[in-house]
């Protein structure tokens, strides 16, 4: 075979990959859902998978051979280990944890409630949609859903649940990341009196800011329909408000993305808070490097897909585009922080 005729079948083998890679995160969504990482977890080590089915709860009629197949290919993705017992029995198979599915456990770090967020029935169907979108404009979500996210997730308590949690569970990891190197903590936190997050769901990532400098007096600002359901956290008040209209007064916030436009907007609420000298914002968000080889620069271009797909205008987007929003809104001086996750801490000064 020639380099030409190689290069053809390797291309042929990618898309078949390409195709089917929605049978990876369902079966994901399966092993989560029946909550199979706890299960051999919690035993201590590989078990079988009559010892796997044995546990799963209301697994009244169980088909062991249907997981089987779900835990063979699983195996061949690195997600769970499989080997024989010492005895040398081939007719038995022990299952066991990878670094890969300890991100599935339920635990303080962990990426199910996420996995179990975006592979929901909701989410998946506007991908549908795109083709139609690019014709004849519009949003997939909304043309899926016949309305906004935000406005589906305040009809569909279990939605916005499953939401809350995905977002609590993602700035868990990212929080860690900064929260454990002290020298970026310490910068980016220890002189301020006062964060608020804005949009910041039921306050979970900002309770994590509060616990590690309890010196910060920390606002939760958000929809009153999502702080109504948020728990108590020591040193945070939850207030609700719209972000377009006001943001109370502190030293800093967290902001995620909206549409250009929208973030000028709310940048410009903060610039009329935030204190002249000692104040900043701190975005967490996705800086995009579009020609990047690193560990997470492929999620960027994932997650501005999903972003197209679910909301009007909300995009990730390249320093050259956050410098622009940034100077709009009333912050022409920045500062990039990396850390070692997808996202990216940009710090903004008043002019």
């Amino acid at each position: 075979m020639d380099s030409a005729d190689d290069e053809n079948l390797r291309g042929q083998a990618e898309i078949w990959k390409y195709m089917f890679r929605f049978v990876d995160s369902m079966a994901l969504r399966c092993v989560v859902e029946l909550r199979i990482p706890d299960i051999i977890n919690s035993h201590g080590g590989p078990i079988t998978l009559a010892q796997i089915v044995s546990s799963i709860p209301e697994a009244s009629s169980p088909d062991i051979s249907c997981l089987a197949r779900i835990m063979r290919f699983l195996v061949r993705r690195n997600i769970f280990t499989a080997h024989h017992p010492s005895n040398g029995s081939e007719d038995i198979t022990l299952y066991g944890l990878t670094h890969l599915s300890r991100w599935l456990l339920t635990c303080e770090q962990t990426l199910a409630p996420m996995l179990l967020w975006q592979t929901d029935p909701t989410l998946m169907t506007p991908m549908h949609y795109f083709s139609g979108c690019v014709k004849g404009g519009g949003v997939p979500f909304e043309k899926a859903h016949g309305r906004g996210m935000f406005a589906f997730m305040s009809e569909n308590e279990e939605f916005g649940k499953a939401c809350n949690d995905a977002m609590e569970c993602t700035a868990r990891i990212i929080l860690k990341e900064i929260l454990s190197d002290s020298q970026c903590g310490d910068h980016v936190f220890g002189c301020l009196g006062s964060l608020i997050d804005v949009g910041g769901g039921t306050g979970g990532a900002l309770s994590e800011i509060v616990k590690s400098y309890p010196h910060i007096k920390g606002i939760n600002f958000d929809l009153p329909h999502v702080v109504s359901k948020a728990p108590v956290y020591a040193g945070v008040s939850h207030v609700a408000g719209d972000m377009f209209e006001s943001i109370p007064s502190a030293d800093a916030w967290i902001m995620h993305d909206w549409m250009d436009e929208d973030c000028v907007k709310i940048l410009k609420n903060c610039r009329k808070a935030v204190p002249e000298k000692s104040g900043k914002v701190i975005i967490v968000d996705v800086v995009l490097d579009l020609k990047g080889n690193g560990l997470f620069d492929d999620m960027g271009l994932i997650l501005d897909l999903l972003m197209a797909a679910h909301s009007l205008g909300g995009k990730e987007r390249t320093e050259k585009e956050w410098k622009k929003i940034l100077k709009e809104g009333g912050f022409s001086c920045y500062k990039i922080i990396r850390i070692s996750t997808f996202l990216s801490i940009i710090e903004a000064y008043p002019e």
